[in-house]
């Protein structure tokens, strides 16, 4: 990749790392429906008008907001809600880890639901290296106490598998001819659709306090920052760079969250979370395979794994 490329790249992590943080501070005064509603509602009019500016206008066509229903469900609405909640009871940080296996449930759900996308060794070792990895940071935690943390816990790997769900339904998009930045707009408008009528049936917002300027900002931020102008790069960086160099975005993500979580929230990880993270980094450094294809080729007697 281009510097360039490594700078958005590196923005993008920080984006995304931040909107594990943004959502700690608003989940001290707000609900979570009302959190996600609030960050794809503002996202939805703001890439809306980047098309708009851009003359690029939405689909009407049924089958494409089906789809769109269909995928702001999968990539929005389950993992939004269920990271949101999960962070009333652990860690910004912890919560980033969690959801860096995404890319680890990634790997099974495309090569049971696709044709193109079989398992290989090196796939299979980085998926049993990354949940060894979940097991180390969850396992000690369920064995003394299936309590609150741990569903919590458990409620970021299941938005991480909502996500790995969401990235083999995104692909027919591009065989409906819908562009990308189309895509990222009807999502996050369809998720508005649907979560709006569940805020105000289940937070009923008009009873709630109103909340101090650090949430407020907070929900600005990651409806702007973390929803709206992050996918605007992911898509620029998906364009030039690929989707393979976009998996090193997943890397670098919990770096953020902690060092955000830990300097401003005060947030402190415990060594198994740490292991744990390390252990599913090298499980998606084995999926990624590049640092494989680079040992084997200083090192022609390395076991192949194919």
């Amino acid at each position: 990749m281009t510097s360039g490329e490594w700078a958005m790249l590196a923005g993008l992590s920080v984006l995304w790392g931040g909107s594990f943080f943004f959502t700690g501070v608003a989940v001290k005064e707000l609900p979570p429906l009302t959190i996600v509603t609030l960050r794809v509602g503002l996202a939805a009019m703001i890439l809306t008008a980047i098309l708009s500016l851009r003359g690029v206008s939405l689909p009407r066509a049924p089958s494409v907001w089906a789809a769109f229903f269909g995928m702001g469900l999968l990539n929005n609405v389950l993992p939004f809600c269920l990271i949101v909640w999960g962070q009333t009871q652990i860690a910004s940080g912890l919560a980033s880890i969690l959801n860096a296996t995404t890319p680890l449930f990634g790997v099974v759900v495309a090569h049971v639901l696709t044709r193109d996308e079989a398992m290989t060794g090196l796939k299979a070792s980085g998926v049993a290296a990354g949940f060894l990895g979940v097991v180390v940071m969850v396992g000690p935690a369920a064995a003394g106490a299936f309590d609150g943390e741990v569903l919590a816990e458990l409620a970021c790997l299941a938005a991480a598998l909502s996500y790995a769900f969401a990235g083999v339904f995104g692909r027919r998009f591009k065989r409906m001819g819908v562009p990308p930045m189309a895509t990222a707009a009807g999502q996050v408008t369809a998720s508005s659709v649907m979560l709006l009528p569940a805020a105000l049936l289940v937070d009923r917002p008009w009873t709630l306090e109103m909340p101090g300027a650090a949430s407020v900002a907070a929900i600005i931020a990651i409806a702007t920052l973390s929803t709206a102008l992050a996918y605007v790069i992911y898509f620029r960086i998906l364009s030039t760079a690929g989707a393979t160099n976009l998996l090193l975005v997943t890397f670098l993500i919990p770096v953020s969250a902690i060092v955000l979580g830990a300097l401003v929230l005060g947030e402190r990880l415990d060594a198994r979370h740490f292991l744990g993270m390390a252990l599913i980094g090298c499980g998606l450094a084995a999926i990624d395979g590049r640092l494989w294809r680079r040992l084997r080729r200083t090192n022609p007697q390395a076991s192949a794994l194919k």
